[in-house]
């Protein structure tokens, strides 16, 4: 367990900067972003009540009250969480790769350590998700401080309010910011699970280079026939036989069958084919 602390405590301090960047960028952005499209609502407002005589009535009237829901359909919003996404999902690839670039590898030391070698797997899935997490703990505690931020900027006549929860129930947020805990942990599982297959075929590559890249698509192939099998059955097959918590249960045996097997070759490949 120390050493895979370690390994972990390594491993986040390798992309540490970077993160922070992402951080910073999506923090600037928002809270920017806020600020620009509340100082452009109001400035149409003035425009056309005193240059067009408008009354506040009929320009809420005809352009509607703004609300947060506006600011979450903005680039502003959308363009950090998009490159923190895009980034992470090069960084699954990178986490691994990384190991095996420059003259004196540094992968030869890693796969040495004195541990089981399942560990430098689990470490690396563990820095992902701590990651992933981070980034939407940031933006939980961003919502409250860019609605505040609306509301001090829009007087209250010209802005409707939304609550913490009806925010996070918007189209751009509800699968970024799942309402219930249990679609949180399916949500987030499902990704983990999908990080692990990757991390596989990255193995596979790894051990076997050319034949291995033909290898981990076959692998990711016959992952995702395993894991969606059971709508697969259900809808074609037997058409529509089960019950959703069924249904529910059966992709959930599935998910650990795929997640089982992706340690297991990983863990059979680390200790027996990887190439340093």
């Amino acid at each position: 367990m120390n050493r895979y602390l370690k390994l972990v405590n390594f491993e986040v301090n390798r992309f540490l900067k970077l993160y922070l960047v992402l951080l910073g960028i999506t923090i600037l952005s928002q809270i920017i972003g806020v600020i620009v499209q509340s100082r452009a609502y109001l400035n149409r407002a003035n425009e056309l009540m005193y240059k067009d005589l408008m009354t506040k009535d009929q320009f809420i009237e005809q352009y509607g009250n703004i609300s947060f829901y506006n600011f979450t359909q903005a680039a502003w919003f959308l363009l950090p969480i998009m490159l923190c996404v895009v980034v992470l999902i090069i960084y699954v690839f990178f986490i691994w790769y990384r190991d095996w670039l420059g003259k004196n590898t540094f992968s030869y030391r890693l796969l040495m350590l004195p541990t089981a070698r399942i560990t430098i797997f689990f470490a690396k899935a563990t820095t992902i998700l701590l990651f992933v997490l981070g980034l939407v703990a940031l933006q939980l505690v961003l919502l409250p401080v860019e609605s505040q931020v609306l509301q001090w900027v829009v007087p209250s006549e010209f802005r409707t309010d939304l609550s913490i929860y009806e925010i996070t129930n918007l189209h751009n947020l509800n699968v970024l910011l799942p309402s219930f805990f249990i679609e949180f942990v399916l949500y987030y599982a499902g990704g983990m699970l999908a990080v692990c297959i990757v991390f596989t075929a990255i193995l596979f590559e790894r051990s076997f280079r050319i034949k291995g890249i033909i290898y981990g698509v076959l692998y990711c192939v016959g992952s995702l026939l395993i894991f969606f099998a059971p709508l697969f059955v259900n809808g074609f097959i037997l058409r529509n036989y089960f019950y959703p918590i069924e249904l529910f249960f059966l992709e959930l045996v599935a998910g650990l069958l795929v997640l089982a097997c992706a340690i297991w070759i990983g863990n059979f490949l680390l200790k027996n084919k990887i190439r340093v």
